[in-house]
């Protein structure tokens, strides 16, 4: 599949806006700058993280932080948190709060409704299928990115496993109390990738880094993953939106780029 680092602001119409990113994870194996870790090794950890997310609910909190270039060249940063719940195979939802204010995405299978909280504005198109079907669609058709999306695909661990040329275990990290693994892969043409997985059965990711290496600053996106619950049982409801009062609904603009702003 890819790696993918999604550089733009969620751009809609009536000024209905929210930060977001995609890092969508790739790799598999080689030696590590430090130590060795095979094929198999690499392999085995990311097929465990994969046969969790592979459940059918779970709910994180990613934190993440963005460099990009400013109009003047600059390299500028900006963060969000992001408290993501997910109920296979076609319910999300998504509460986004960052540098450039609040947004919560909801999709209950049939649609995907965005909702600017601070601008009580929301916005809806109808699709279906499963979460990332819809995400693909989004992306396509409105040019909306979703952070950390190769997690939520029916195999991440077959989205984890492609494109990277080269890569391995360089050593290991406590991160929050907890025991990881720390890889490093590159994926070509551009792209430098660290991932810090749950040394347990679970594999849990826990960091992710993202560096693009020929693109003008070198842009990079962080995140760290927290808050992990496998056993969060989401109702039909939590994936049903009701406008609150004094917010209205407004039409999405189709994205207008001719070029996809992603490596892949």
């Amino acid at each position: 599949m890819r790696i993918v680092v999604k550089l733009r602001h969620l751009a809609i119409a009536a000024g209905l806006a929210a930060g977001a990113i995609s890092a969508i994870l790739a790799p598999v194996s080689a030696q590590g700058p430090q130590g060795t870790a095979t094929n198999e090794e690499t392999s085995a950890v990311i097929g465990r993280m994969s046969k969790t997310l592979m459940g059918n609910q779970f709910s994180f909190r990613a934190d993440t932080l963005r460099a990009y270039v400013g109009a003047n060249g600059e390299l500028l940063h900006i963060g969000h948190t992001l408290k993501t719940v997910v109920r296979r195979p076609d319910k999300l939802l998504v509460d986004a709060t960052g540098d450039d204010g609040s947004t919560k995405l909801i999709y209950d299978g049939k649609t995907l409704v965005i909702y600017n909280v601070a601008q009580k504005q929301y916005a809806r198109i109808p699709v279906s299928g499963k979460i990332e079907e819809m995400l693909e669609a989004a992306e396509k058709r409105l040019g909306i990115d979703f952070p950390l999306a190769d997690l939520l695909t029916a195999n991440p661990g077959e989205s984890v496993l492609a494109g990277v040329t080269a890569g391995g275990q360089v050593g290991t990290v406590t991160i929050d109390g907890v025991k990881s693994r720390h890889f490093f892969f590159i994926q070509p043409p551009d792209l430098d990738m660290e991932l810090w997985i749950e040394d347990s059965e679970r594999a849990l990711p826990r960091r992710v880094f993202v560096k693009y290496r020929t693109l003008p600053g070198h842009p990079t996106f962080f995140a760290e993953l927290s808050d992990w619950n496998l056993s969060v049982q989401p109702t039909d409801a939590d994936f049903t939106f009701q406008p609150p009062a004094g917010v209205t609904e407004v039409e999405l603009k189709p994205r207008t780029d001719a070029a996809p702003a992603s490596a892949k």
